[in-house]
Protein backbone atom coordinates (compact mmCIF):
# COMPACT_ATOMS: atom_id res chain seq x y z
CA UNK A 1 0.00 0.00 0.00
CA UNK A 2 0.94 3.66 -0.70
CA UNK A 3 1.89 6.09 2.17
CA UNK A 4 -1.26 7.46 3.57
CA UNK A 5 -2.13 11.19 1.96
CA UNK A 6 -1.30 14.33 3.95
CA UNK A 7 -4.17 16.39 5.50
CA UNK A 8 -4.41 19.65 6.89
CA UNK A 9 -6.45 22.10 8.27
CA UNK A 10 -8.44 23.17 4.71
CA UNK A 11 -11.94 21.55 5.67
CA UNK A 12 -13.01 22.05 2.07
CA UNK A 13 -12.04 22.95 -2.05
CA UNK A 14 -13.07 26.34 -1.16
CA UNK A 15 -10.68 26.85 1.70
CA UNK A 16 -7.88 25.02 -0.03
CA UNK A 17 -7.78 27.16 -2.98
CA UNK A 18 -8.35 30.42 -1.16
CA UNK A 19 -5.13 29.72 1.30
CA UNK A 20 -3.02 29.55 -1.92
CA UNK A 21 -4.64 33.21 -3.48
CA UNK A 22 -3.88 34.15 0.13
CA UNK A 23 -0.06 32.83 -0.16
CA UNK A 24 -0.21 34.58 -3.83
CA UNK A 25 -2.36 37.48 -3.56
CA UNK A 26 0.49 39.13 -5.63
CA UNK A 27 1.80 36.34 -7.68
CA UNK A 28 0.07 35.72 -11.30
CA UNK A 29 -2.06 32.07 -10.77
CA UNK A 30 -4.43 32.52 -13.87
CA UNK A 31 -4.14 34.10 -17.22
CA UNK A 32 -6.39 34.54 -19.98
CA UNK A 33 -6.23 35.68 -23.67
CA UNK A 34 -8.21 38.47 -25.10
CA UNK A 35 -9.42 38.74 -28.68
CA UNK A 36 -5.94 39.12 -29.98
CA UNK A 37 -4.96 35.77 -28.14
CA UNK A 38 -2.77 38.52 -25.83
CA UNK A 39 -2.16 36.98 -22.17
CA UNK A 40 -3.69 38.93 -19.63
CA UNK A 41 -2.65 37.82 -15.99
CA UNK A 42 -4.65 37.51 -12.63
CA UNK A 43 -3.36 37.32 -9.58
CA UNK A 44 -3.93 35.55 -6.18
CA UNK A 45 -6.00 38.73 -4.67
CA UNK A 46 -7.47 39.49 -8.14
CA UNK A 47 -8.98 35.86 -8.64
CA UNK A 48 -10.04 35.71 -4.98
CA UNK A 49 -12.03 39.05 -5.52
CA UNK A 50 -14.25 37.70 -8.72
CA UNK A 51 -14.80 34.68 -6.95
CA UNK A 52 -16.16 36.62 -4.03
CA UNK A 53 -17.78 38.77 -6.73
CA UNK A 54 -19.04 36.40 -8.32
CA UNK A 55 -20.69 34.30 -5.68
CA UNK A 56 -22.22 37.38 -4.24
CA UNK A 57 -24.38 37.10 -7.57
CA UNK A 58 -25.18 33.60 -7.05
CA UNK A 59 -26.82 34.17 -3.62
CA UNK A 60 -28.52 37.54 -5.29
CA UNK A 61 -30.11 35.28 -7.80
CA UNK A 62 -31.13 32.67 -4.97
CA UNK A 63 -28.34 29.77 -5.22
CA UNK A 64 -28.79 27.71 -2.11
CA UNK A 65 -26.47 25.37 -0.36
CA UNK A 66 -26.78 21.78 -2.09
CA UNK A 67 -28.31 22.86 -5.15
CA UNK A 68 -26.84 21.61 -8.21
CA UNK A 69 -26.01 24.42 -11.06
CA UNK A 70 -24.51 23.35 -14.33
CA UNK A 71 -21.48 24.53 -16.23
CA UNK A 72 -21.33 23.76 -19.74
CA UNK A 73 -18.56 24.98 -21.73
CA UNK A 74 -15.13 25.04 -23.06
CA UNK A 75 -12.19 25.10 -20.86
CA UNK A 76 -11.50 28.88 -20.19
CA UNK A 77 -10.94 31.41 -17.16
CA UNK A 78 -14.69 31.63 -16.59
CA UNK A 79 -15.13 27.74 -16.23
CA UNK A 80 -12.95 28.12 -12.98
CA UNK A 81 -14.12 31.29 -11.77
CA UNK A 82 -17.80 29.73 -11.79
CA UNK A 83 -16.81 26.31 -10.90
CA UNK A 84 -15.12 27.99 -7.61
CA UNK A 85 -17.87 30.39 -6.64
CA UNK A 86 -20.39 28.05 -6.64
CA UNK A 87 -18.01 26.04 -4.31
CA UNK A 88 -18.21 29.12 -2.16
CA UNK A 89 -21.94 29.20 -2.03
CA UNK A 90 -22.37 25.49 -0.90
CA UNK A 91 -23.96 24.41 -4.02
CA UNK A 92 -22.70 22.02 -6.40
CA UNK A 93 -21.07 22.57 -9.87
CA UNK A 94 -22.03 19.62 -12.46
CA UNK A 95 -20.09 19.65 -15.80
CA UNK A 96 -21.29 18.96 -18.70
CA UNK A 97 -19.61 18.28 -22.15
CA UNK A 98 -19.88 21.46 -24.68
CA UNK A 99 -20.41 18.72 -27.52
CA UNK A 100 -23.07 17.26 -26.14
CA UNK A 101 -26.56 17.19 -27.63
CA UNK A 102 -30.06 18.00 -26.60
CA UNK A 103 -30.50 14.97 -25.27
CA UNK A 104 -27.42 14.30 -23.30
CA UNK A 105 -28.20 18.16 -21.47
CA UNK A 106 -31.51 16.90 -21.30
CA UNK A 107 -30.61 13.51 -19.26
CA UNK A 108 -27.73 15.09 -16.96
CA UNK A 109 -29.98 18.19 -15.99
CA UNK A 110 -32.56 15.80 -14.78
CA UNK A 111 -30.68 13.47 -13.24
CA UNK A 112 -28.52 16.24 -11.39
CA UNK A 113 -32.13 17.73 -11.10
CA UNK A 114 -30.30 21.40 -12.44
CA UNK A 115 -32.36 23.97 -12.64
CA UNK A 116 -29.91 26.84 -13.38
CA UNK A 117 -27.04 26.17 -15.99
CA UNK A 118 -24.41 28.18 -17.39
CA UNK A 119 -23.50 27.80 -20.78
CA UNK A 120 -20.62 29.04 -23.33
CA UNK A 121 -22.66 30.41 -26.26
CA UNK A 122 -25.85 31.23 -27.69
CA UNK A 123 -25.87 28.03 -29.81
CA UNK A 124 -25.13 25.87 -26.42
CA UNK A 125 -28.20 27.83 -25.36
CA UNK A 126 -30.16 27.33 -27.80
CA UNK A 127 -29.73 23.37 -27.15
CA UNK A 128 -30.71 23.76 -23.86
CA UNK A 129 -34.05 25.54 -24.27
CA UNK A 130 -35.41 22.58 -25.83
CA UNK A 131 -34.37 20.86 -22.64
CA UNK A 132 -36.31 23.19 -20.53
CA UNK A 133 -39.28 23.72 -22.88
CA UNK A 134 -40.10 20.56 -21.27
CA UNK A 135 -42.58 20.77 -17.95
CA UNK A 136 -40.85 17.93 -16.89
CA UNK A 137 -37.54 19.29 -17.08
CA UNK A 138 -35.76 20.57 -13.80
CA UNK A 139 -34.22 23.65 -15.95
CA UNK A 140 -35.85 26.66 -15.69
CA UNK A 141 -32.27 29.00 -16.00
CA UNK A 142 -29.92 29.31 -19.16
CA UNK A 143 -26.97 32.29 -18.55
CA UNK A 144 -25.03 32.72 -21.58
CA UNK A 145 -20.81 33.20 -20.71
CA UNK A 146 -20.57 35.09 -24.44
CA UNK A 147 -23.61 37.53 -23.62
CA UNK A 148 -21.73 38.41 -20.21
CA UNK A 149 -23.49 36.27 -17.64
CA UNK A 150 -20.29 36.56 -15.10
CA UNK A 151 -19.74 40.23 -15.45
CA UNK A 152 -23.85 40.26 -14.54
CA UNK A 153 -23.52 38.57 -11.73
CA UNK A 154 -20.35 40.67 -10.25
CA UNK A 155 -22.88 43.69 -10.54
CA UNK A 156 -26.06 42.17 -9.21
CA UNK A 157 -24.29 41.26 -5.77
CA UNK A 158 -23.49 44.37 -5.14
CA UNK A 159 -25.06 44.24 -1.61
CA UNK A 160 -24.48 40.97 -0.57
CA UNK A 161 -22.17 41.34 2.79
CA UNK A 162 -19.01 39.52 2.58
CA UNK A 163 -19.84 37.78 6.32
CA UNK A 164 -22.23 35.72 4.06
CA UNK A 165 -20.40 34.60 1.25
CA UNK A 166 -18.22 33.44 4.08
CA UNK A 167 -20.86 31.39 6.15
CA UNK A 168 -21.35 29.76 2.45
CA UNK A 169 -17.89 29.12 1.86
CA UNK A 170 -17.41 27.28 5.08
CA UNK A 171 -20.70 25.28 5.01
CA UNK A 172 -19.12 22.01 3.12
CA UNK A 173 -17.31 19.41 5.22
CA UNK A 174 -14.54 17.19 3.66
CA UNK A 175 -17.36 14.58 3.41
CA UNK A 176 -19.88 16.73 1.49
CA UNK A 177 -21.17 16.05 -2.15
CA UNK A 178 -18.39 18.41 -4.14
CA UNK A 179 -19.81 17.71 -7.67
CA UNK A 180 -21.30 15.01 -9.79
CA UNK A 181 -19.22 13.89 -12.89
CA UNK A 182 -20.77 12.24 -15.53
CA UNK A 183 -18.87 9.99 -16.88
CA UNK A 184 -18.33 10.29 -21.10
CA UNK A 185 -19.16 6.77 -21.15
CA UNK A 186 -17.57 4.46 -24.24
CA UNK A 187 -20.93 2.49 -23.75
CA UNK A 188 -24.17 3.16 -22.34
CA UNK A 189 -25.86 6.25 -20.89
CA UNK A 190 -23.58 8.16 -18.81
CA UNK A 191 -23.48 7.48 -14.90
CA UNK A 192 -22.84 10.64 -12.48
CA UNK A 193 -19.91 9.65 -9.88
CA UNK A 194 -20.41 11.71 -7.00
CA UNK A 195 -16.91 13.28 -5.56
CA UNK A 196 -16.82 14.84 -2.29
CA UNK A 197 -14.40 17.51 -1.17
CA UNK A 198 -12.89 14.76 0.81
CA UNK A 199 -11.82 13.61 -2.56
CA UNK A 200 -10.46 16.53 -3.91
CA UNK A 201 -8.69 17.95 -0.89
CA UNK A 202 -6.53 14.70 0.24
CA UNK A 203 -5.99 13.78 -2.80
CA UNK A 204 -4.56 16.76 -3.85
CA UNK A 205 -2.63 17.21 -0.88
CA UNK A 206 -1.27 13.62 -1.82
CA UNK A 207 -0.07 14.91 -4.97
CA UNK A 208 1.43 17.62 -3.88
CA UNK A 209 3.38 15.14 -1.62
CA UNK A 210 3.84 12.46 -4.34
CA UNK A 211 5.37 15.23 -7.11
CA UNK A 212 6.77 18.57 -4.95
CA UNK A 213 9.61 19.27 -7.69
CA UNK A 214 7.18 19.73 -10.45
CA UNK A 215 4.34 21.78 -8.83
CA UNK A 216 5.40 23.35 -6.26
CA UNK A 217 8.42 25.43 -7.49
CA UNK A 218 8.13 29.16 -7.40
CA UNK A 219 7.76 28.96 -11.31
CA UNK A 220 5.62 26.26 -11.79
CA UNK A 221 2.98 26.89 -14.93
CA UNK A 222 1.06 24.99 -17.40
CA UNK A 223 -1.81 25.69 -20.06
CA UNK A 224 -5.06 23.74 -19.81
CA UNK A 225 -6.74 22.42 -22.38
CA UNK A 226 -8.46 19.59 -21.43
CA UNK A 227 -12.45 20.09 -20.88
CA UNK A 228 -13.32 20.89 -17.53
CA UNK A 229 -16.60 18.37 -17.85
CA UNK A 230 -13.86 15.85 -17.80
CA UNK A 231 -12.85 14.61 -14.21
CA UNK A 232 -8.84 14.69 -14.90
CA UNK A 233 -8.99 18.17 -16.14
CA UNK A 234 -10.90 19.02 -13.13
CA UNK A 235 -8.72 17.53 -11.10
CA UNK A 236 -5.82 19.22 -12.67
CA UNK A 237 -7.84 22.11 -12.60
CA UNK A 238 -8.06 21.85 -8.01
CA UNK A 239 -4.38 20.77 -7.58
CA UNK A 240 -2.92 23.91 -9.87
CA UNK A 241 -5.10 26.15 -7.65
CA UNK A 242 -3.95 25.16 -4.93
CA UNK A 243 -0.68 24.97 -5.30
CA UNK A 244 -0.32 28.26 -6.58
CA UNK A 245 0.82 27.13 -10.33
CA UNK A 246 0.03 29.47 -13.03
CA UNK A 247 -2.85 28.70 -15.23
CA UNK A 248 -2.63 29.63 -18.34
CA UNK A 249 -6.71 28.37 -20.08
CA UNK A 250 -6.62 27.56 -23.57
CA UNK A 251 -10.55 27.18 -24.91
CA UNK A 252 -9.73 26.29 -28.48
CA UNK A 253 -7.57 22.89 -29.09
CA UNK A 254 -6.57 24.09 -32.59
CA UNK A 255 -4.44 26.88 -31.20
CA UNK A 256 -2.73 24.46 -28.44
CA UNK A 257 0.80 24.80 -30.05
CA UNK A 258 0.87 28.34 -30.59
CA UNK A 259 -0.68 29.10 -26.83
CA UNK A 260 2.29 27.11 -25.33
CA UNK A 261 4.69 28.65 -27.66
CA UNK A 262 3.81 31.97 -25.93
CA UNK A 263 2.93 30.74 -22.70
CA UNK A 264 6.15 28.69 -22.20
CA UNK A 265 4.81 26.34 -19.51
CA UNK A 266 7.11 24.52 -17.30
CA UNK A 267 4.74 21.19 -17.10
CA UNK A 268 2.38 20.25 -19.68
CA UNK A 269 -0.41 18.19 -19.03
CA UNK A 270 -1.76 16.44 -22.31
CA UNK A 271 -3.40 13.07 -23.31
CA UNK A 272 -2.02 11.07 -25.57
CA UNK A 273 -3.02 12.33 -28.54
CA UNK A 274 -1.65 15.88 -28.35
CA UNK A 275 2.26 14.46 -27.96
CA UNK A 276 1.44 12.47 -31.15
CA UNK A 277 0.47 15.57 -32.98
CA UNK A 278 3.66 17.67 -31.98
CA UNK A 279 5.71 14.85 -33.16
CA UNK A 280 3.52 14.59 -36.31
CA UNK A 281 3.51 18.42 -36.49
CA UNK A 282 7.22 18.08 -36.60
CA UNK A 283 7.85 15.63 -38.81
CA UNK A 284 5.62 17.11 -41.71
CA UNK A 285 7.33 20.28 -41.26
CA UNK A 286 10.40 18.10 -41.84
CA UNK A 287 8.83 16.86 -44.84
CA UNK A 288 8.11 19.71 -46.19
CA UNK A 289 11.69 21.20 -46.19
CA UNK A 290 13.50 18.09 -47.57
CA UNK A 291 14.86 17.01 -44.09
CA UNK A 292 12.62 14.26 -43.43
CA UNK A 293 15.45 11.65 -43.01
CA UNK A 294 17.25 14.31 -40.41
CA UNK A 295 14.70 14.17 -38.09
CA UNK A 296 13.87 10.41 -38.19
CA UNK A 297 17.88 10.07 -37.31
CA UNK A 298 17.36 12.75 -34.87
CA UNK A 299 14.07 10.71 -33.16
CA UNK A 300 15.64 7.88 -33.75
CA UNK A 301 18.99 8.89 -31.45
CA UNK A 302 16.61 10.32 -29.15
CA UNK A 303 14.88 7.18 -28.33
CA UNK A 304 17.75 4.96 -28.30
CA UNK A 305 19.52 7.73 -25.61
CA UNK A 306 16.38 7.26 -23.11
CA UNK A 307 16.42 3.45 -23.39
CA UNK A 308 20.32 3.64 -22.80
CA UNK A 309 19.45 6.04 -19.54
CA UNK A 310 17.27 3.22 -18.50
CA UNK A 311 20.27 0.76 -18.46
CA UNK A 312 23.13 0.41 -15.77
CA UNK A 313 26.13 1.26 -18.17
CA UNK A 314 24.03 4.58 -19.36
CA UNK A 315 24.52 6.22 -22.98
CA UNK A 316 27.40 5.17 -24.62
CA UNK A 317 29.86 8.05 -25.57
CA UNK A 318 29.45 7.62 -29.07
CA UNK A 319 25.55 7.76 -28.34
CA UNK A 320 25.79 10.61 -26.51
CA UNK A 321 27.89 12.45 -29.42
CA UNK A 322 25.23 11.30 -31.90
CA UNK A 323 22.40 12.43 -29.33
CA UNK A 324 24.50 15.76 -29.14
CA UNK A 325 24.08 16.46 -32.68
CA UNK A 326 20.27 15.39 -32.78
CA UNK A 327 20.04 17.77 -30.29
CA UNK A 328 21.45 20.96 -32.02
CA UNK A 329 19.88 19.90 -35.55
CA UNK A 330 16.23 18.58 -34.72
CA UNK A 331 15.77 18.10 -30.62
CA UNK A 332 15.92 21.63 -29.76
CA UNK A 333 13.39 23.20 -31.62
CA UNK A 334 10.73 20.79 -30.70
CA UNK A 335 11.45 22.05 -27.42
CA UNK A 336 11.16 26.01 -28.37
CA UNK A 337 7.71 24.52 -30.27
CA UNK A 338 6.88 23.40 -26.72
CA UNK A 339 8.16 26.79 -25.14
CA UNK A 340 11.06 26.27 -24.39
CA UNK A 341 10.51 26.09 -20.53
CA UNK A 342 8.89 22.38 -20.13
CA UNK A 343 10.61 19.74 -18.07
CA UNK A 344 7.85 17.92 -17.35
CA UNK A 345 4.51 16.45 -18.49
CA UNK A 346 1.94 14.00 -17.29
CA UNK A 347 0.38 11.73 -19.64
CA UNK A 348 -3.58 10.42 -18.44
CA UNK A 349 -6.58 8.89 -20.52
CA UNK A 350 -5.06 6.74 -22.65
CA UNK A 351 -1.82 4.80 -23.10
CA UNK A 352 1.20 7.14 -24.41
CA UNK A 353 3.24 3.94 -26.04
CA UNK A 354 6.99 3.00 -24.79
CA UNK A 355 8.19 4.99 -28.04
CA UNK A 356 6.75 8.31 -27.80
CA UNK A 357 7.85 8.24 -23.79
CA UNK A 358 11.66 7.52 -24.95
CA UNK A 359 11.12 10.22 -27.34
CA UNK A 360 10.33 13.11 -25.12
CA UNK A 361 12.43 11.76 -22.46
CA UNK A 362 15.10 12.24 -25.01
CA UNK A 363 14.90 15.61 -25.97
CA UNK A 364 14.72 16.67 -22.65
CA UNK A 365 11.04 16.27 -21.76
CA UNK A 366 10.01 13.76 -18.82
CA UNK A 367 6.77 12.33 -19.42
CA UNK A 368 5.24 10.49 -16.76
CA UNK A 369 2.30 8.34 -17.29
CA UNK A 370 -0.40 8.56 -15.00
CA UNK A 371 -3.70 6.21 -14.98
CA UNK A 372 -6.96 6.61 -12.87
CA UNK A 373 -10.63 7.16 -13.56
CA UNK A 374 -13.42 9.19 -12.55
CA UNK A 375 -14.63 6.79 -10.04
CA UNK A 376 -11.40 7.62 -7.98
CA UNK A 377 -11.17 11.02 -8.87
CA UNK A 378 -9.43 11.04 -11.93
CA UNK A 379 -5.44 10.31 -11.03
CA UNK A 380 -4.80 6.84 -8.78
CA UNK A 381 -1.20 5.84 -10.22
CA UNK A 382 1.48 8.34 -12.09
CA UNK A 383 5.47 8.06 -12.64
CA UNK A 384 7.24 10.50 -10.41
CA UNK A 385 10.54 12.32 -11.52
CA UNK A 386 12.61 10.21 -9.59
CA UNK A 387 11.00 6.90 -9.63
CA UNK A 388 9.83 6.18 -13.20
CA UNK A 389 9.47 3.42 -15.52
CA UNK A 390 8.38 4.46 -19.30
CA UNK A 391 5.71 2.13 -20.43
CA UNK A 392 3.64 1.97 -16.99
CA UNK A 393 2.02 4.10 -15.43
CA UNK A 394 3.49 4.20 -12.06
CA UNK A 395 3.12 3.41 -8.36
CA UNK A 396 0.32 4.23 -6.38
CA UNK A 397 -0.50 7.68 -5.24
CA UNK A 398 -0.67 8.32 -1.51
CA UNK A 399 -3.51 7.19 0.02
CA UNK A 400 -4.00 4.16 -2.60
CA UNK A 401 -4.43 0.51 -2.33
CA UNK A 402 -3.98 -1.53 -5.97
CA UNK A 403 -4.12 -4.99 -6.15
CA UNK A 404 -5.00 -7.46 -9.18
CA UNK A 405 -7.86 -9.92 -9.15
CA UNK A 406 -7.14 -13.58 -10.08
CA UNK A 407 -8.86 -12.34 -13.73
CA UNK A 408 -6.14 -9.54 -13.84
CA UNK A 409 -9.05 -6.87 -13.31
CA UNK A 410 -7.05 -3.76 -11.45
CA UNK A 411 -9.18 -3.20 -8.12
CA UNK A 412 -8.71 -0.20 -5.49
CA UNK A 413 -9.59 1.39 -2.84
CA UNK A 414 -8.47 4.68 -0.50
CA UNK A 415 -10.17 8.34 0.12
CA UNK A 416 -10.15 9.01 -3.43
CA UNK A 417 -12.79 6.61 -3.91
CA UNK A 418 -16.33 8.01 -5.15
CA UNK A 419 -19.28 7.97 -3.05
CA UNK A 420 -21.10 6.20 -5.54
CA UNK A 421 -22.99 6.41 -8.55
CA UNK A 422 -26.12 9.34 -8.29
CA UNK A 423 -29.26 7.59 -7.84
CA UNK A 424 -27.87 4.60 -9.05
CA UNK A 425 -26.88 2.07 -6.09
CA UNK A 426 -27.14 -1.13 -8.14
CA UNK A 427 -24.28 0.38 -10.49
CA UNK A 428 -22.81 1.21 -7.00
CA UNK A 429 -23.42 -1.68 -5.90
CA UNK A 430 -21.80 -3.94 -8.92
CA UNK A 431 -18.41 -1.17 -8.84
CA UNK A 432 -17.91 -1.15 -5.09
CA UNK A 433 -17.94 -5.03 -3.63
CA UNK A 434 -16.14 -5.48 -0.21
CA UNK A 435 -14.54 -2.26 0.00
CA UNK A 436 -12.85 -2.53 -3.54
CA UNK A 437 -13.81 -0.43 -6.45
CA UNK A 438 -13.26 -2.66 -9.51
CA UNK A 439 -12.39 -0.69 -12.41
CA UNK A 440 -12.63 -2.85 -15.48
CA UNK A 441 -9.00 -2.61 -16.54
CA UNK A 442 -6.91 -5.64 -17.01
CA UNK A 443 -3.33 -4.90 -15.73
CA UNK A 444 -0.04 -5.87 -13.78
CA UNK A 445 1.47 -4.87 -10.55
CA UNK A 446 5.65 -5.71 -10.90
CA UNK A 447 7.45 -5.63 -7.69
CA UNK A 448 8.01 -2.54 -6.93
CA UNK A 449 3.89 -1.61 -7.18
CA UNK A 450 4.52 -0.32 -10.75
CA UNK A 451 0.83 -1.21 -12.28
CA UNK A 452 0.95 -1.32 -16.35
CA UNK A 453 -2.74 -1.17 -18.17
CA UNK A 454 -2.97 -4.07 -20.71
CA UNK A 455 -6.54 -3.65 -21.43
CA UNK A 456 -10.23 -2.95 -20.75
CA UNK A 457 -11.62 -5.96 -18.87
CA UNK A 458 -15.02 -5.81 -21.05
CA UNK A 459 -12.91 -5.70 -24.37
CA UNK A 460 -11.36 -9.01 -24.14
CA UNK A 461 -12.11 -10.11 -27.65
CA UNK A 462 -12.52 -14.33 -27.39
CA UNK A 463 -12.23 -15.88 -30.96
CA UNK A 464 -13.90 -18.68 -32.69
CA UNK A 465 -11.22 -20.81 -31.13
CA UNK A 466 -11.26 -19.61 -27.33
CA UNK A 467 -8.18 -17.67 -27.52
CA UNK A 468 -8.49 -14.56 -25.23
CA UNK A 469 -7.15 -11.27 -26.47
CA UNK A 470 -6.82 -8.20 -25.49
CA UNK A 471 -6.96 -5.55 -28.16
CA UNK A 472 -5.44 -2.59 -26.22
CA UNK A 473 -1.49 -4.95 -26.78
CA UNK A 474 -1.90 -4.70 -30.38
CA UNK A 475 -4.04 -1.31 -30.98
CA UNK A 476 -1.32 0.95 -29.17
CA UNK A 477 1.21 -0.31 -31.11
CA UNK A 478 -0.37 0.12 -34.44
CA UNK A 479 -1.35 3.70 -33.72
CA UNK A 480 2.06 4.64 -33.06
CA UNK A 481 3.11 4.64 -36.25
CA UNK A 482 2.81 8.39 -37.45
CA UNK A 483 0.24 7.57 -40.45
CA UNK A 484 -2.17 6.00 -38.23
CA UNK A 485 -4.69 7.91 -36.29
CA UNK A 486 -6.73 5.32 -34.47
CA UNK A 487 -6.36 1.05 -34.86
CA UNK A 488 -10.14 -0.95 -33.29
CA UNK A 489 -9.28 -4.83 -33.36
CA UNK A 490 -12.19 -7.17 -33.92
CA UNK A 491 -12.48 -10.94 -33.99
CA UNK A 492 -14.82 -11.79 -31.00
CA UNK A 493 -16.69 -15.02 -32.13
CA UNK A 494 -14.01 -15.14 -35.43
CA UNK A 495 -11.68 -17.07 -36.99
CA UNK A 496 -8.60 -15.01 -36.42
CA UNK A 497 -8.13 -11.14 -35.55
CA UNK A 498 -8.77 -8.56 -37.42
CA UNK A 499 -8.51 -4.62 -37.66
CA UNK A 500 -9.89 -1.48 -38.99
CA UNK A 501 -7.39 1.75 -39.37
CA UNK A 502 -8.16 5.30 -39.70
CA UNK A 503 -5.78 7.67 -41.53
CA UNK A 504 -4.22 10.92 -39.68
CA UNK A 505 -4.85 13.30 -41.78
CA UNK A 506 -3.13 15.91 -40.23
CA UNK A 507 0.26 13.44 -41.16
CA UNK A 508 -1.11 12.55 -44.22
CA UNK A 509 0.63 15.33 -46.53
CA UNK A 510 3.66 15.65 -44.73
CA UNK A 511 3.98 11.26 -44.46
CA UNK A 512 3.12 11.53 -48.78
CA UNK A 513 6.17 14.20 -49.45
CA UNK A 514 8.10 12.09 -47.34
CA UNK A 515 7.76 9.20 -49.38
CA UNK A 516 7.89 10.69 -52.94
CA UNK A 517 3.91 10.76 -53.28
CA UNK A 518 1.49 13.27 -54.99
CA UNK A 519 -0.97 14.91 -52.44
CA UNK A 520 -4.14 13.04 -52.28
CA UNK A 521 -7.05 12.91 -49.92
CA UNK A 522 -7.26 10.18 -47.19
CA UNK A 523 -9.77 8.27 -48.86
CA UNK A 524 -7.33 7.79 -52.05
CA UNK A 525 -4.53 7.13 -49.96
CA UNK A 526 -5.83 4.70 -48.30
CA UNK A 527 -6.10 2.81 -51.37
CA UNK A 528 -2.56 3.48 -52.61
CA UNK A 529 -0.40 0.52 -52.68
CA UNK A 530 2.90 2.17 -51.41
CA UNK A 531 0.39 3.43 -48.18
CA UNK A 532 -0.71 0.02 -47.47
CA UNK A 533 2.69 -1.61 -47.97
CA UNK A 534 4.25 0.97 -45.03
CA UNK A 535 0.66 0.28 -42.81
CA UNK A 536 0.70 -3.64 -43.37
CA UNK A 537 4.72 -2.89 -42.33
CA UNK A 538 3.18 -1.35 -39.02
CA UNK A 539 0.48 -4.00 -38.70
CA UNK A 540 3.59 -6.64 -38.92
CA UNK A 541 5.47 -5.17 -36.31
CA UNK A 542 2.70 -4.92 -34.00
CA UNK A 543 2.15 -8.17 -34.01
CA UNK A 544 5.46 -8.99 -33.13
CA UNK A 545 4.44 -8.58 -29.62
CA UNK A 546 1.78 -11.42 -29.36
CA UNK A 547 1.70 -14.69 -30.62
CA UNK A 548 0.33 -16.30 -33.46
CA UNK A 549 -3.58 -16.67 -32.66
CA UNK A 550 -3.54 -13.22 -31.29
CA UNK A 551 -2.28 -11.41 -33.99
CA UNK A 552 -3.84 -9.22 -36.49
CA UNK A 553 -4.65 -11.38 -39.79
CA UNK A 554 -6.75 -8.72 -42.07
CA UNK A 555 -7.07 -5.26 -41.92
CA UNK A 556 -8.92 -2.77 -43.66
CA UNK A 557 -8.93 1.48 -43.93
CA UNK A 558 -12.03 3.24 -43.28
CA UNK A 559 -12.47 6.35 -45.33
CA UNK A 560 -12.83 8.91 -42.26
CA UNK A 561 -11.41 8.98 -39.28
CA UNK A 562 -13.40 9.00 -36.12
CA UNK A 563 -14.33 12.46 -34.64
CA UNK A 564 -16.25 13.25 -31.33
CA UNK A 565 -18.90 14.57 -33.14
CA UNK A 566 -19.40 11.66 -35.02
CA UNK A 567 -20.26 9.68 -32.09
CA UNK A 568 -16.94 7.09 -32.34
CA UNK A 569 -14.92 9.36 -29.70
CA UNK A 570 -15.94 10.04 -26.12
CA UNK A 571 -14.69 13.74 -25.79
CA UNK A 572 -11.49 12.81 -24.23
CA UNK A 573 -10.70 10.99 -27.10
CA UNK A 574 -11.15 7.28 -26.29
CA UNK A 575 -12.60 4.98 -29.03
CA UNK A 576 -16.80 4.18 -28.25
CA UNK A 577 -15.55 0.24 -29.53
CA UNK A 578 -19.48 -0.67 -29.40
CA UNK A 579 -20.60 2.43 -31.58
CA UNK A 580 -17.41 1.77 -34.16
CA UNK A 581 -18.66 -1.79 -34.36
CA UNK A 582 -22.29 -1.15 -34.71
CA UNK A 583 -21.91 1.94 -37.30
CA UNK A 584 -18.96 -0.28 -39.68
CA UNK A 585 -20.78 -3.69 -38.63
CA UNK A 586 -20.39 -4.04 -42.70
CA UNK A 587 -16.82 -3.53 -42.96
CA UNK A 588 -15.87 -5.74 -40.20
CA UNK A 589 -17.46 -8.50 -41.62
CA UNK A 590 -15.88 -8.09 -45.07
CA UNK A 591 -12.54 -8.53 -43.20
CA UNK A 592 -13.57 -12.10 -43.02
CA UNK A 593 -15.65 -12.45 -46.27
CA UNK A 594 -12.11 -14.07 -47.68
CA UNK A 595 -10.37 -16.08 -46.36
CA UNK A 596 -6.70 -14.67 -44.69
CA UNK A 597 -3.93 -13.48 -46.51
Amino acid sequence: MSQPAHTDDAENIVALISQAWRTHADRVVMRHTDADDEWIDVTGAQAQAWVTEVAKGLIARGIQPGQSVGIMARTRIEWSILDVAIWTVGALPVPIYDTSSASQIDWITSDADIAVLFVETEAHAALAHQVASDPESPLRDILVIDHGCVEDLRAGGAGIPDTLVAERAALATLDTPATIVYTSGTTGRPKGAVLTHRNFVVHTRGIQQALPDVLLREESSSVLFLTLAHSLARLVEVVLLACGTTIGFCPDSRKLVPYIATFQPTLLLAVPRVFEKVYNAAEQKAAAGGKVRIFRWAAKQSIDYSRALDTDPGPSLALKARHAVADRLVLAKIREVLGGKAVHAISGSAPLGERLGHFYNGLGLQVMEGYGLTEVTAAAHVNRTTRSKIGTVGPALPGFETVIAEDGEVLMRGDMLFQGYHRNPEATAEAMRDGWFHTGDIGQLDAEGFLTITGRKKEIIVTAAGKNVAPAVLEDRVRGYALVSQCVVVGEAKPFIAALLTLDEEALPGWLTSHGLPPMPAAEAAQHPVVREHLDNAVTRANGAVSRAESIRRWEILPTDFTVEAGHLTPSLKVKRAQVLRDFAADVEALYATSAR
